[in-house]
């Protein structure tokens, strides 16, 4: 039987693609390996597309063949057939012809793999994550100025430069008096699953480079990468690959554990958990952490999202467009009323509608919260997946899309929100700490019959623009999108009707 190795080292190759720690995913390799007498069988991470967990993808010479969670017996037969010298294609979800060498997952002509691009995704299902002889470190002469210069901006809500040049914050920690340290937030405590923990599982190679790249750009002799303490799987493959790769990477990260709160995701909240502090809350900016972050060091904070995306930048820069608005691609994940949640990549000049064809609805499209759990409410996607776009629209560019059916009432969807916000917000100020509940309590006197249309965009307005922290700033964006896209669905509710049919109390 042979043993675990490479993938790329060899142009035949079994590779099993599992996301997480699953036991089918385990099954099914080992049924694999026990199939094999000289054909490699390799462990990769998740593709992001969970409706076919386990993926086997059996490979020779440029051909694969993708087969969605098949059954241990059936992956024994397709090993069979791959020894005796033939790529089993007939029963296949989908088959694809690539370069032999390729480092990256190669998109079929059908089927959720085939929705967007690869780009920063592509090493994710394809290579082994914890094996650093599968990944392509950039090298001392590739720094991060190939990055700066795209204008790539700062991606997802624990983002320091969310949807600002990250370029900015390069200059200001590494301008500014003190030793500066670079932090991978990865603190994100909420239910929606995101591209970064499909980036962390799939290619972690990638955000370490990212991170390392990134550091001693700015001449940080130190970094940090901070998870959710619930997420034990992740942090035990994470010190692996950080152990893996301690002999390549310049600047070597220290993982840290922190609270299973939402607000400790927000990027100088995530500071004061660092720190140890009793209590989360964000920190009253400015000055901003570039100039005074961690320890009262220069500190820049990007999710793995964003230095995967510079990592990208300065391996290949002729793939950024650096005359986009929004250079690079946006990493999408997509659930909801959905069978399996899935995590696509898209270029600035995709539609966002795209992600609907990565999943299957469990009923009608009705609308969709885009930007995560304080996102924004619409009934249309055909609009670019940029951060100007979806600004524009009103909506949030977190990198969640979550697509509901007509059996979700508007009301009781956001007024569910609202309350999370009323649960989750830090209490600091008092736009965040008195404004969510009162706009709990203006959504739940609709079921009493009170609508104050007016009165909830005024609240809304003086949080958008008087909050300390983004809980506070983003809480009515569900609500005022909500209100803009289904009114008389929020009136008929003042009169005893919900057109949904779903309500049955107050929330």
């Amino acid at each position: 039987m042979p043993q675990e190795t490479t993938a790329l080292a060899h142009s035949t190759v079994v590779r099993v693609s599992t996301d997480g720690r699953s036991q089918r995913g385990d099954r099914v390799r080992s049924a694999a390996r026990a199939a094999a007498d000289s054909v490699p069988v390799v462990r990769t991470g998740p593709t992001g597309i969970t409706a076919t967990t386990p993926l086997v993808m059996i490979t020779s010479n440029g051909r694969t063949a993708f087969y969605g969670d098949p059954s241990p017996a059936t992956v024994r037969d397709l090993v069979d057939e791959l020894e005796a010298g033939t790529v089993p294609t007939a029963d296949a979800d989908a088959v694809a012809e690539h370069d032999p060498e390729t480092a990256s997952l190669p998109v079929p002509e059908r089927g959720p793999l085939s929705i967007g691009r690869r780009d920063v995704l592509g090493p994710c299902g394809w290579v082994a994550p914890l094996e650093p002889a599968d990944w392509s470190f950039v090298s001392p002469e590739q720094t991060a100025d190939a990055a700066a210069a795209a204008g790539l901006l700062g991606r997802g809500r624990g983002d320091a430069a969310a949807d600002e040049p990250v370029a900015e914050t390069w200059e200001t920690a590494s301008t500014t008096d003190g030793d500066p340290v670079v932090v991978c937030n990865a603190n994100d405590a909420t239910d929606l699953p995101t591209g970064d923990d499909t980036l962390l599982s799939g290619a972690p190679m990638a955000v370490l480079d990212g991170i390392a790249a990134v550091a001693e750009h700015v001449d940080a002799g130190d970094a940090v990468i901070y998870v959710s303490e619930s997420q034990t799987d992740l942090q035990a493959d994470l010190r692996k690959a950080i152990d893996a790769a301690v002999d390549t990477l310049p600047v070597v990260p220290q993982l840290v554990a922190g609270p299973d709160e939402f607000r400790a995701g927000e990027p100088t909240a995530a500071l004061e958990a660092l720190e140890g502090a009793d209590r989360i809350e964000p920190r009253l900016q400015p000055p901003a952490p570039a100039k005074r972050g961690l320890y009262g060091r220069p500190t820049v904070i990007h999710t793995p999202r964003t230095f995967a995306q510079v990592q990208r930048a300065i391996a290949e820069p002729e793939g950024i467009d650096a005359d986009a608005a929004d250079p690079g691609t946006r990493i999408v994940t997509v659930t909801g009323d959905v069978a399996n949640h899935a995590t696509v990549e898209l270029g600035s000049s995709a539609s966002l509608a795209a992600v609907r064809e990565a999943v299957e609805m469990d009923g009608s499209f009705k609308m969709a919260c885009v930007g995560g759990v304080l996102g924004g409410v619409t009934r249309s996607l055909n609009m670019a997946p940029t951060a100007q776009s979806l600004r524009a629209a009103g909506l949030g560019t977190d990198g969640v899309v979550e697509l509901f059916d007509t059996d979700r009432c508007a009301v009781e969807t956001v007024g569910k929100r609202a309350r999370f916000a009323s649960m989750e917000n830090s209490g600091r100020c008092v736009p965040g700490r008195e404004g969510t509940k009162q706009l709990a309590e203006l959504l739940r006197d609709i079921y009493d019959g009170s609508f104050e249309s007016d009165k909830i965009r005024e609240l809304s307005r003086v949080m958008r623009q008087s909050s300390n922290c983004q809980t506070g700033a983003h809480a009515p964006r569900p609500v005022t999108t909500a209100i803009d896209e289904f009114e008389p669905e929020f009136r008929a509710h003042t009169d005893g009707h919900c057109p949904s049919g779903t309500c049955t109390e107050k929330l």
